[in-house]
């Protein structure tokens, strides 16, 4: 493979070949520094290629306050991260990969054919022919005694010095894929603070559920419904309920909180509106209709449209006496207990929170511990829901990193 860079250029080691690592690569190819990139796995992307699996949401359409709103806590640090390399930034740079997007009905960014595989091949050709060196099945170790990096190859252990070096090696929630989480010892060991990484966008269980309904219902979605956590509004939207409690889409988007007020408290109780469209009032109106002869679930279907798992969720979690008052049945339905235990395991998450956290970084992503190496992408402690918001930090954060690499090797000798 034909090397571009000048024969006194830097070298720069980039440990991970997820769009971190990729971008990164980019700029510091085209600034003209030698690029190695180190993937553990057989090809590079992998858990960006499985995330287009079901149609690539690349990034979100929404107005900027909004989208930055998303990261919560860290919304500052992603807000530095994203002044240089917004949505919009983000969907210029794949449109001049030669992969036109589009805008869905839901404001999800997403490429016209939906995949994630054309726009993954353009980048790569791209980064070869800039001279990025790409070892694949090239896992890290650590470091050695003299500070160079142990490469663990199909060959044997090899040591990689570099004048550089960028960690982008995601979170610890697709081991499968390469996000094992194992480099968190790594740094552990060189000084570097790490907060634990937990499960994010993810299900959680509850304390269990009847048989009954656990045999008939898991896997069931549970549609046009709001989810809330206490003294929070409620967002509108759908989840499944699962063999031990609920996961989904509106799930994931209270993940945070949930887990937080788990970890605090020993538990979470979020609030079910089975049917937002309904008002408390006009569902007590219709529940107090005599029903004669039929059955509670057949006076609910009629006066409520109730049936199916919303309704055996409702007999799930509402004391039976609750039945006999239309108030007390409205109001149930409304604002449904659940009670929530535990995340279920990290490897089973869509990303993880934790990781090394901004304050062991300087403004360039570069480790206060460790002059000269950089981390990026998922690995950093910060977390968004889905949507695209994932993907567009990480891309940001590659580029902030390749950007200070670039600043840093400047005025220093190989």
């Amino acid at each position: 493979m034909t090397d571009f860079s000048p024969p006194n250029a830097h070298s720069v080691a980039i440990i991970g070949g997820g769009p971190a690592g990729l971008m990164a690569a980019e700029v510091l190819a085209n600034a003209g520094l030698r690029v190695d990139l180190f993937d553990a796995m057989p090809s590079v992307g992998r858990k960006f290629l499985l995330a287009g699996v079901g149609g690539m949401n690349i990034t979100h359409s929404e107005p900027y306050p909004a989208f930055v709103a998303r990261y919560n806590e860290r919304q500052g640090q992603i807000d530095r991260l994203l002044q240089g390399f917004d949505a919009d930034a983000l969907r210029e740079w794949i449109h001049g990969l030669g992969i036109e997007t589009f805008v869905g009905t839901s404001g999800r960014v997403f490429p016209t054919d939906m995949k994630a595989a054309p726009l993954l091949r353009s980048w790569l050709k791209r980064l070869r022919e800039a001279g990025v060196q790409l070892h694949t099945r090239h896992r890290w170790m650590g470091w050695n005694n003299d500070g160079s990096l142990r490469i663990d190859t199909p060959d044997g252990e090899r040591a990689v010095q570099a004048d550089a070096v960028l960690l982008a090696l995601g979170g610890g929630s697709w081991p499968r894929l390469g996000s094992d989480g194992s480099w968190v010892a790594h740094l552990q060991q060189a000084g570097v603070p790490v907060a634990p990484l937990q499960p994010s966008n993810c299900g959680f269980d509850v304390a269990a559920w009847s048989p009954l309904l656990r045999e008939k219902f898991a896997g069931a979605p549970l549609k046009n419904v709001a989810l809330g956590l206490p003294d929070e509004p409620s967002r509108s939207g759908e989840f499944v309920l699962t063999a031990t409690g609920i996961e989904g889409s509106l799930v994931y988007a209270l993940s945070a909180g949930i887990r937080q007020r788990i970890n605090s408290d020993g538990s979470c109780t979020v609030h079910l509106d089975l049917l937002p469209q309904r008002s408390e009032d006009a569902l007590i109106k219709a529940l107090s209709k005599p029903r004669g002869s039929h059955s509670m679930a057949k006076h609910l279907h009629r006066q409520a449209g109730m049936d199916g798992v919303k309704a055996a969720l409702l007999r799930e979690l509402t004391p039976a006496e609750q039945f006999a008052d239309p108030q007390c049945l409205a109001a149930a339905i409304k604002a449904l207990p659940i009670t929530l235990r535990q995340a279920r395991p990290l490897q089973e998450a869509i990303s993880s929170a934790g990781g090394v956290p901004f304050e062991a970084l300087d403004n360039n992503l570069m480790l206060s511990a460790l002059p000269g190496t950089f981390c990026a992408g998922e690995m950093l402690d910060w977390e968004a829901p889905t949507g695209g918001y994932l993907l567009t930090a990480c891309f940001a954060s590659g580029r902030v990193a390749g950007q200070g690499i670039a600043r840093w090797l400047e005025d220093k000798p190989r």
